[in-house]
C-alpha cells in the first residue's frame, strides 16, 4: 500500500492535494494542519474518512474506496503542551481509521498524528507518541497499524526509536529531510511508526508551498492475517455467506 502524509502549513498547501494524488496514486492520504471546515469529500479518487472537529487546524484521513472499506474513525486528545494550553490550537492530535483491506482480506489501522511543537520538550512528545500507540491498540487490537504525521522530533531520534521499539512499534525515517523552514531545525520532522508491517520505503516528495515536504510510505503486511472478520470474508466471498451489513457487523477482536 502507498500512504502519503502531508502537513499543509496552516492549510496553505491544500491546493496541491489533487495533483499529489494523481501523480503518486496513494491508497491513503493523511493530513495535518488542514482547514477541516472546508475539506472536500473527495480528493481525486480518495474519499474523506473523517477529520478532527475541535482544532483550529486539524487532521484528516482520505482513503481509496476501491481498496478499503472504512469501519470506524476516531479522534483522540493527547497530553497538552504549554503551547496548547495558552494558544489552544490543538485539542485533538490524533485521528485514526480502522479499515478492511478488500484486496488482502484483512483489517488495518491507519492514523494521522501531529505532535506538540518545538516549544515543548521531547519528553512530552514521547508521551504523546506512547499514548497515541496505546489508543490505536484499543481501536484495533492486534491489527497491523501505521501512524504517520508531523512528529516534531528532529533530534535525538535514536532515543525515540528505542522507546518506540519497547512498545512494539518500528520507527522509520524518510530518505531525505522533510522540513526546511528554520536554519537550525531542518531535518526529519515527518515520520512513520508501524506495527505488523514491512516498510519498504519512505520517500520525501518535492517541496510545495508548505514548509514541510510530503512523505510517501510504501508498506506491506509482515505476516498472514491471523483472524478474518465475517465482514471481510463476505466482501471477498459474497455468495458464500448470508448478507452482512458492515455497519451492523461486530468487528471486535
Amino acid at each position: 500500500m502507498r500512504v502519503i502524509s502531508y502537513n499543509l502549513r496552516k492549510n496553505r498547501a491544500s491546493g496541491e492535494l489533487v495533483a499529489l494524488a494523481e501523480r503518486y496514486s496513494p491508497n491513503i492520504l493523511c493530513l495535518q494542519e488542514c482547514n477541516t471546515i472546508d475539506l472536500p469529500a473527495e480528493v481525486g479518487n480518495l474519499h474523506l474518512a473523517d477529520s478532527t472537529h475541535r482544532n483550529r487546524l486539524g487532521l484528516a484521513i482520505y482513503y481509496r474506496r476501491d481498496r478499503f472499506t472504512a469501519i470506524r474513525t476516531q479522534t483522540f486528545a493527547l497530553k497538552k503542551s504549554l503551547h496548547d494550553r495558552v494558544a489552544a490550537p490543538a485539542h485533538e492530535r490524533l485521528i485514526a481509521t480502522r479499515l478492511i483491506d478488500n484486496v488482502a482480506q484483512r483489517e488495518f489501522v491507519v492514523a494521522s498524528f501531529h505532535a506538540a511543537p518545538l516549544t515543548a520538550l521531547n519528553s512530552l512528545r514521547r508521551n504523546q507518541i506512547r499514548s497515541a500507540h496505546e489508543e490505536l491498540s484499543v481501536l484495533g487490537p492486534g491489527l497491523p497499524t501505521l501512524m504517520v504525521g508531523d512528529y516534531n522530533y528532529p533530534i535525538f531520534q535514536g532515543k525515540l526509536g528505542n522507546k518506540v521499539n519497547q512498545s512494539g512499534y518500528d520507527l522509520t525515517l524518510s530518505d531525505t529531510r522533510t522540513y526546511t523552514r528554520y536554519k537550525f531545525f531542518r531535518g526529519h520532522f515527518d515520520l512513520a511508526t508501524s506495527m505488523g508491517l514491512i516498510i519498504s520505503n519512505v520517500e520525501t516528495l518535492p517541496q510545495g508551498t508548505s514548509d514541510h515536504m510530503p512523505i510517501l510510505v510504501t508498506a506491506t503486511y509482515s505476516d498472514e492475517p491471523r483472524m478474518q472478520t465475517d465482514a471481510a470474508h463476505h466482501l471477498a466471498n459474497p455468495a458464500a455467506s448470508e448478507s452482512v451489513s458492515i455497519e451492523r457487523a461486530d468487528f471486535t477482536i
